[in-house]
């Protein structure tokens, strides 16, 4: 049943819970080690060791499933395009992209509409592909070299699509299971007298019958025996449990159906065409801002308003730019995404999404590096497989493939915990990498915003621990910003808490290891430990390197009018 414990534990978004009233758990990671008592980034101590010195606000672009702008916590801190004027379906900064006052929607048509669920990328793959190679008898000697790489990349995802014998066997078996636990689940909310409840309420509830005390014990032992956390309440289980039922189904009949190209229905561009990149609409909220509203306020939600949550970041204007369906998001999105968000201003760019096949890696590569160029940073999340990614693949990354080098400007982001918080220093399902992961931050029981006008809760990921990170980039960019990116970098790197007699969990095993062999740092970021290192650094004066890319992507074309 590892299955079903990777989509609550290891998925990229996991509800805790949704809460309205006091929790201890609420903003731990915004604490100090010594002061708290919670392996936090120490972000008050870092304000009063900044008193005295001035700020200047910093534009983080938030790339991600959309925002909600009505939250009370964030309506203050988002970004608004200075020269669009709303509403009035004119172009009026002449960038091409009509009305985009708080930033920009890439999975939205000219009607309105917008995608909100997409396939996975290995099924895309496949399916490309598959008339070319499957079945068929290969020359590899004749092959060139692009039909090389894209027989090695269909290959790859003919494993994941066709997967293992079992795995229908196991969908049977999670159905049945569902099926009877869902029966218990009514039993209990008849005899509870309530609609929501958590293993902590079942575990105090006295069961007056046999059919009752049959369906707690059923019920806690599906909870315990999958996985999932037990404070999730029986609503949020049911509903990812049902949505997990389903993505596994698409799965199965992706063996031999192509999937729904909802794109080519709703955007309707020329996906194989990088400039063709005046497509979309101005609904950066979309139809499942879940997401990217916790992740914003991580970044930046209004610290000084007695309410709700406090961002990482205090003097940041968050610009929205929704390019993350449910499901894998698209290369030519996320490339064009990064672009619109340089272009646009923003100093930081985090990334809470990501997928382990990238068909056009290099129109990403490009826009990290034209990002790269004109001194943005990038943050990206680790993904939460709990796996190793110097073995396995996460992307984007910062190994730019044509140049044959790591971009300068890009941050991976693996997920640290508390012994209070889930018993252990690093998250169960944050992948790791002594060569690929750059540092951990908090991504267990983070608080923050959620979609509506005054709504919060605790979600958990390698999608929380990057929004950290980008909200320290930005305290950093505000208070130094004659730092450049890679400087910023170093500093957050540098800075990262290390201890050497340190063990952890090795995510996705038993086995206990060095928590500092985990990443390049070693170590947990700290706020305070950054800014103090900032304090010794003068600008880098060095220009970076204008390589010639043998394929330019990001043509200088005119504005579409």
């Amino acid at each position: 049943m590892h299955s079903v414990k990777k989509v609550f534990l290891l998925g990229f978004i996991s509800i805790s819970s949704i809460v309205y009233g006091q929790d201890p758990l609420k903003g731990w990671h915004l604490k100090d080690a010594t002061s708290d008592s919670f392996h936090g980034i120490s972000i008050n101590k870092t304000y009063d060791f900044l008193k005295g010195r001035k700020s200047k606000p910093v534009i983080v672009a938030v790339i991600d499933s959309g925002v909600d702008t009505t939250n009370e916590d964030l309506k203050n801190i988002l970004w608004r395009n200075p020269k669009e004027i709303p509403g009035n379906g004119k172009d009026e900064d002449g960038n091409g992209y009509v009305d985009d006052v708080y930033g920009w929607n890439f999975l939205g048509g000219k009607d309105g509409r917008n995608v909100k669920t997409e396939s996975a990328e290995a099924t895309r793959i496949y399916h490309r592909y598959k008339s070319k190679f499957d079945n068929k008898t290969l020359d590899m000697a004749s092959l060139s070299g692009d039909d090389k790489e894209e027989y090695e990349l269909w290959k790859q995802a003919s494993k994941i699509v066709i997967g293992k014998p079992e795995e229908q066997m196991e969908l049977m078996f999670l159905e049945m299971a569902y099926k009877a636990v869902k029966k218990h689940e009514k039993v209990l909310r008849d005899e509870m007298k309530k609609d929501t409840f958590t293993v902590a309420d079942l575990e105090k509830f006295t069961a007056a019958t046999p059919a009752a005390q049959r369906a707690k014990l059923g019920y806690i032992n599906f909870i315990k025996l999958t996985g999932i956390d037990s404070e999730d309440t029986n609503t949020t289980v049911f509903k990812e449990l049902e949505e997990y039922i389903e993505e596994k189904k698409r799965a199965q009949d992706a063996k031999e159906k192509a999937p729904e190209n909802y794109r080519a229905e709703i955007v309707k561009d020329n996906y194989k065409n990088i400039n063709d990149r005046f497509y979309g609409n101005s609904d950066v909220m979309g139809p499942s801002p879940m997401h990217g509203t916790h992740v914003a306020g991580i970044i930046g939600a209004q610290r000084d308003n007695g309410i709700g949550a406090d961002g990482v970041a205090q003097n940041v204007k968050v610009m929205m730019i929704r390019a993350v369906p449910d499901g894998d998001e698209y290369d030519k999105d996320i490339a064009l995404a990064i672009k619109y968000a340089v272009d646009n201003g923003a100093k930081v760019i985090n990334m809470s999404f990501g997928k382990g096949l990238s068909p056009e890696k290099n129109w990403v590569d490009d826009a990290v590096r034209y990002a790269e160029l004109k001194d943005v940073l990038i943050i990206h999340a680790a993904g939460n497989d709990g796996e190793n990614t110097d073995t396995t693949g996460n992307f984007p990354n910062p190994e730019l493939k044509v140049l044959h080098r790591k971009a300068s400007n890009f941050i991976t982001v693996g997920a640290s915990s508390d012994p209070k918080v889930s018993g252990d220093y690093v998250a169960d399902f944050s992948n790791y990498g002594k060569s690929t992961v750059d540092v951990f931050a908090p991504g267990v029981k983070i608080y923050s915003t959620l979609p509506g006008k005054s709504t919060y809760g605790f979600l958990k990921g390698t999608s929380m621990a990057s929004p950290v990170v980008a909200g320290v980039a930005a305290v950093i960019r505000s208070y130094f910003p004659d730092l450049s990116a890679s400087q910023v970098k170093y500093v957050i790197e540098k800075s990262a808490i290390v201890d050497s007699a340190l063990k952890v969990t090795r995510p996705g095993t038993k086995e206990t290891v060095p928590f500092n062999e985990l990443s390049t740092s070693g170590g947990l970021i700290n706020a305070l430990a950054a800014v103090k290192i900032a304090t010794t650094l003068q600008p880098d004066k060095k220009e970076i390197k204008k390589e010639i890319l043998p394929k330019p992507t990001f043509k200088n074309l005119p504005v579409k009018k």
